[in-house]
């Protein structure tokens, strides 16, 4: 596919947007940025809720793809888990289609599958086919989006990636992330992967770096041209030295989603 040259970039003021509003421009792509919130530095971007289907219908005519980053991305309850991330979702759906807009990049969550159990020892890679299993209202709520996805390149031909995002920071925090980190750089390299791959139909891919302790499989990330340049492994000396290593008696450390299976962290941060 070629380059894509206007992306709209929704959820431009959060975390993961604001760091690939710095680096994907560097890729050729004009950005359009949407949030609810104003966007720092950017005062011709768009803010509107997900909820304003005129507004959204506006903001992806003309674009030639969507990375869509917004939404709650914590757990909350699910009235407005429903509001934000299920039935927002679906309104950016139908604009896209209404307006022609043939590829969009999900960004879904390794919560989709957290209680999945993690690897241990010589365990085999999670595959991406592995069952959902949401460890919150939040992941169930990207299980929907990953079946939208695929609904609407069935009944619409849209395309969608669906990358089920790791830890997306500049350096990892936790013994945890060690595992799931996917640094800004490789980051903006998977959305540009996404973006411009071949006859992607509905593919899901798990988002993080090449990490040494990696959990999942990066197989289908990789067919699409992703080609990650880091990994955690230089961090983890001090984390593990801070934190102790993972303990297969901490039911926090059983699963995929880690602490989100236990105790979750809530919407606003």
């Amino acid at each position: 596919m070629p380059t894509p040259r206007t992306v709209l970039l929704t959820g431009a003021a959060g975390g993961v947007g604001t760091l690939m509003r710095e680096l994907l421009p560097a890729y050729g792509y004009e950005l359009r940025l949407l949030d609810l919130a104003p966007v720092d530095g950017a005062p011709d971007a768009i803010v509107a809720d997900l909820a304003d289907r005129k507004a959204l219908r506006e903001a992806v005519r003309g674009v030639d793809a969507i990375i869509h980053l917004a939404g709650i991305s914590l757990e909350s309850t699910f009235e407005k888990i429903l509001a934000a991330n299920i039935t927002g979702l679906h309104h950016l759906y139908e604009a896209a289609r209404e307006e022609g807009v043939r590829r969009i990049v999900f960004a879904s969550s390794n919560h989709a599958v957290g209680f999945t159990p993690r690897p241990r020892g010589d365990d085999p890679l999670i595959p991406v086919g592995t069952p959902h299993r949401p460890d919150t209202f939040y992941g169930l709520s990207k299980c929907f989006g990953e079946d939208l996805a695929q609904f609407y390149w069935d009944m619409h031909g849209m395309e969608t990636v669906s990358v089920r995002v790791g830890s997306c920071f500049p350096e990892p925090t936790s013994v945890r992330m060690l595992s799931m980190w996917l640094s800004p750089a490789d980051c903006a390299r998977l959305f540009h992967a996404a973006l411009t791959a071949e006859h992607v139909g509905h593919t899901v891919v798990y988002g993080s770096s090449a990490n040494t302790r990696l959990w999942w499989d990066l197989s289908s990330a990789r067919a699409l041209g992703y080609e990650p340049q880091d990994d955690s492994e230089p961090y983890a000396e001090r984390l593990v030295a801070e934190q102790g290593p993972l303990s297969d008696d901490d039911p926090a450390a059983a699963h995929l989603g880690g602490h989100f299976c236990t105790d979750p962290p809530r919407w606003p941060h």
